[in-house]
């Protein structure tokens, strides 16, 4: 039954906006997300019983070489499969208000058709138990969402992030044929379905790079994240939803999957996987407070919180490494925790995001401001999203960021080692990206939601309606309650530690889940009152104007802006941030009119690669005279080296 709702699911998703393409204009929105929400809801009952039963394999025959029609919904399969369902689901609902084809008539009908594509690749990959099949749903799904990166492919910014993203996921799909093709030297079939392996042999090690560098590219690891950021950006809001909340997450399931195939990794795995998710952190925060886009800014966040995950599972395989159990369950955990609950608060943001950016028409934050006053239910679900990425309690990033900050407190406990290190190096790192967070999010809220607007579009903007509110609220809800409810998700995590080899012992033996349960809810319930006392103490005075210090003719220019809140921050960090400035220069008494202008670049794609792109192009050029339009030519080029192969591999 489990399996036969995911296959359900699965097709139904894929061909949901295929579907809309066969009936008139005015009902294919109905008719496409009412096929992906059914399809959702059999994908998640699916889930659902996976995440309570035992694991279910299965498997036909296929005429393809070396493929199979198998298939293996396990607890981590199931975790994955589930936040997949919910979001996809959660974002085709919002789409009906936010992209419909009265507002969009040109990129309507392909949004949706490539939405519900999109979400059958990702779910079939993770549930393919065969490297054929598992390639086949990575290419639908890689293949869909540059379609959907590319929406608006008039705009030449928007072809150029679509153009980064199909470079970057060429030369991931090609590590992964790589490491598919030595798996199966290894293993002697194209099974994923595989014995535990031994991480002492040489080519054991070139699969763990193999799989690091796919499933890295996919995940948006720093530094090989520059196609997240543009990509996060132009897409449509609930695309960006889609790919943040669940799509980058599908190389962290490659990762893990890849890594369980070992029995004990070596130390310096984990070693390296930890110092990876240190500078996706650190970084992905630093280069998101540069950020005057809002949507490149919540992009930035998802790089940094992969690397909050990847930090989890680098302490999970140290503990692997030195045998320590307890050490593995916090590691694990926590990193699998925040896979689901950057999901879910992320999901909130871009979508709370675009209901501003809908109403405002702009994504610049200092063209917005005061939008809680006109938009209160949306300023309210981006609050509930922001907390719950800083970390902080009662709401969901807490609780995996606590089990990660456990981990490596353990640790710190251990004797001077490579293990103490980690410990002594993340715990810090990590209280770092806390701090950077919460101020990046107060700069964010404060420029887009609070003050006075900036410009009449943002003056006039009006609350989204219920169908892009719904999923907000809906998203907000499972913040609170995974936050002051953790102890509800233990179950879960206790089926998905098994399926990557834990020893079955609970989550919540070796993790404050209940304690924080006990905590969670009385602290709701207080924080709950202060902000009813607060809106009752609002309604009840008078509206009075800030204090200006005596000068009462302030404008919105006076107010704080993304760049002068972020100026400090920014200039601490300007070795890795690169920030360009464009000053006003005051030459006279009574100088002209002028503008103060600051940006951080993509430092490692527009300082390294395209720089490397275009000196290697410009060195190619001179070989140009080869390609002369002969077909005779060409065939000769492959005669001279074919026969100059023969003589050196002879």
């Amino acid at each position: 039954m489990t399996l036969h709702l995911i296959l359900l699911a699965i097709a139904l998703t894929g061909v949901s906006g295929l579907l809309a393409l066969l009936v008139p204009r005015a009902h294919g929105a109905r008719v496409a997300t009412a096929t992906l929400l059914v399809g959702a809801t059999a994908g998640a009952a699916g889930a659902v019983l996976a995440l309570r039963g035992e694991a279910v394999r299965r498997a036909w025959p296929w005429a393809v070489p070396g493929g199979a029609l198998s298939f293996r919904v396990d607890g981590l399969a199931a975790m994955f499969l589930l936040q997949i369902f919910v979001i996809a689901a959660l974002g085709a609902i919002y789409g009906v208000g936010y992209f419909s084809d009265e507002q969009q008539p040109q990129h309507a009908r392909k949004v949706r058709a490539f939405y519900g594509l999109t979400t059958a690749g990702m779910s079939l990959l993770v549930a393919s138990a065969n490297a054929v099949l598992f390639l086949v749903g990575w290419e639908v799904m890689a293949l869909a969402a540059f379609m959907l990166v590319s929406t608006d492919d008039e705009d030449p910014v928007a072809r150029h992030a679509g153009l980064v993203y199909l470079l970057s996921t060429r030369v991931g799909t090609l590590c992964l044929i790589a490491y598919f093709a030595l798996l199966r030297s290894v293993t002697g079939s194209f099974s994923l379905d595989v014995a535990a392996l031994d991480a002492a042999r040489p080519v054991s090690t070139a699969l763990f790079a193999l799989a690091l560098a796919a499933f890295g590219l996919k995940a948006g690891v720093m530094p090989l994240h520059i196609w997240l950021p543009g990509a996060h950006a132009n897409a449509p809001s609930h695309v960006s939803a889609l790919m943040s909340g669940v799509l980058i997450k599908m190389g962290i399931y490659g990762i893990v999957r890849a890594v369980s195939l070992f029995v004990a990794p070596p130390v310096w795995w984990g070693g390296l996987v930890l110092s990876l998710g240190i500078a996706s952190a650190v970084l992905g925060v630093l280069f998101a407070i540069g950020q005057h886009d809002l949507k490149r800014l919540l992009a930035y966040h998802s790089v940094e919180n992969i690397g909050i995950i990847l930090m989890g599972l680098g302490v999970a395989m140290l503990g692997r490494a030195f045998g320590d159990e307890t050490l593995f369950v916090l590691g694990a955990a926590g990193a699998l925790l925040h896979t689901w609950n950057h999901g879910i608060f992320k999901a909130l943001l871009f979508l709370s995001a675009g209901s501003a950016v809908h109403a405002a028409g702009t994504r610049e934050i200092d063209r917005l401001g005061g939008l809680s006053k006109k938009m209160p239910a949306t300023a309210g679900a981006f609050a509930v999203g922001a907390i719950a990425i800083c970390g902080l309690p009662p709401l969901n990033g807490f609780v995996s960021e606590l089990l990660v900050y456990l981990g490596l407190a353990r640790a710190c406990a251990a004797t001077p080692g490579p293990l103490f290190a980690a410990g002594a190096i993340g715990a810090p790192a990590l209280a770092l990206v806390g701090a950077l967070a919460v101020a990046c999010f107060v700069k964010a809220y404060g420029a887009v939601f609070l003050g006075e607007p900036r410009t009449e579009a943002a003056r006039h903007v009006h609350e989204s309606g219920p169908a892009m509110l719904g999923p907000m609220a809906t998203l907000a809800v499972l913040c609170v309650l995974i936050g002051v409810g953790p102890v509800l998700v233990a179950p879960a995590l206790d089926r998905a530690l098994v399926s990557i080899g834990g020893s079955g012992a609970p989550v919540r033996s070796a993790a404050p889940l209940s304690l924080l349960t006990w905590i969670g809810a009385p602290l709701l319930f207080v924080i709950a009152i202060g902000v009813i006392w607060a809106y009752r103490r609002r309604v009840a005075s008078r509206a009075q104007p800030t204090w200006d210090c005596g000068y009462a003719a302030g404008t919105a220019r006076m107010q704080y802006t993304s760049s002068s809140f972020a100026e400090i921050i920014v200039g601490l960090f300007s070795t890795v941030l690169r920030p360009e400035r464009s000053a006003p220069k005051i030459d006279a008494l009574f100088p002209a009119a002028s503008h103060f202008h600051s940006h951080v670049p993509e430092v490692v794609l527009d300082r390294a690669i395209a720089p490397t792109f275009r000196v290697t192009g410009r060195a190619l050029a001179s070989l140009r005279w080869m390609q002369r339009g002969s077909v005779h030519l060409y065939v000769v080029y492959v005669f001279a080296a074919l026969v100059l192969a023969l003589l050196v591999f002879r």
